[in-house]
């Protein structure tokens, strides 16, 4: 008897072990089950020929935002289940970003007049932007395929007549000029003007044509002028105006940032006395592979 009691008693303690390894906590895909977390790689295979990676690239989203100088950025910060814009960009020189939207400093000593003159060489500026939707308990991966947001831009001029090798000085600016972009749209602000840098090249075989290199986020508006002034020696001939038409040659800047862009043009006989005369740049043409030897 007191061994069937025995057995009895051990039968009940064990039903009841059984019954309560039923009774479960809810398990939980990660450790933060009530918000979700990201991590987002930037590629930059995209960059234009001879760029370097940035040093330092920023990730935003709502109320986060994070500076990362490795190839994966993973924050600790945790997001709400919700709607987001996922915004990627890195720092660059001349260009500051505010949202979604990034805007070329002012450029030093601005002319006077009615139209802003921005920086004609602000540094090599990337972005990303996606909507993404965050759920609670999952950790999520993206991948930042880096756009190039500024491309360069060559002009060659080849002076003709008389007096082209007495051009001590090409004094020129570009309107339409993108100022501001906002690049989760591709939408462009109002136009703004960039000095042109021209020099002239005294050496190889494009002796004596002058260059000037500038460094745009994009170019804006209905057109693209040329404007400017020729200056010769012992002001003789005296100044001539120059002016130039550039919107047809421009039209497709903003498509293939990732490729610098050169174009040549011939600028109309100079003239051959001391009389003030307007000059224009005529047959623009791109310069393939940014050879300034090509035929303009």
């Amino acid at each position: 008897m007191k061994t069937t009691r025995y057995i009895s008693i051990m039968a009940a303690a064990a039903g009841l072990l059984l019954t309560a390894s039923c009774v479960k906590d809810t398990l939980y895909n990660t450790p933060h089950p009530d918000h979700g977390k990201i991590t987002v790689t930037a590629d930059w295979s995209a960059r234009g020929e001879g760029i370097d990676i940035p040093a330092a690239w920023t990730v935003s989203m709502d109320d986060y935002t994070g500076t990362e100088t490795s190839a994966t950025h993973a924050p600790d910060h945790l997001f709400a289940p919700g709607s987001y814009t996922l915004a990627v960009w890195n720092p660059a020189e001349g260009i500051t970003v505010s949202g979604t939207t990034a805007t070329v400093a002012a450029a030093t000593g601005n002319r006077a007049g009615t139209e802003a003159f921005v920086d004609n060489a602000p540094g090599w500026f990337f972005t990303y932007t996606e909507q993404v939707s965050i759920e609670k308990d999952c950790d999520y991966t993206f991948i930042a395929a880096m756009k190039q947001q500024t491309r360069e831009l060559t002009l060659v001029v080849e002076p003709t007549g008389d007096a082209a090798g007495r051009i001590t000085e090409v004094a020129a600016y570009l309107s339409g000029a993108a100022g501001t972009l906002d690049f989760a749209t591709d939408t462009y602000g109002a136009a703004s003007s960039v000095v042109l840098p021209f020099t002239k090249i005294t050496e190889g075989a494009d002796a004596g044509k002058w260059t000037a290199t500038v460094r745009l986020l994009g170019v804006t508006g209905t057109e693209q002028l040329l404007t400017g002034e020729i200056r010769y020696a012992d002001n003789n001939p005296l100044p001539t105006t120059l002016k130039s038409d550039l919107t047809e040659a421009l039209k497709d800047f903003n498509a293939g940032k990732s490729e610098s862009l050169t174009l040549g043009g011939t600028l109309v006989e100079t003239p051959e006395e001391t009389e003030f005369s307007e000059s224009e740049i005529t047959g623009w043409e791109t310069v393939e592979g940014g050879d300034v030897d090509a035929k303009m």
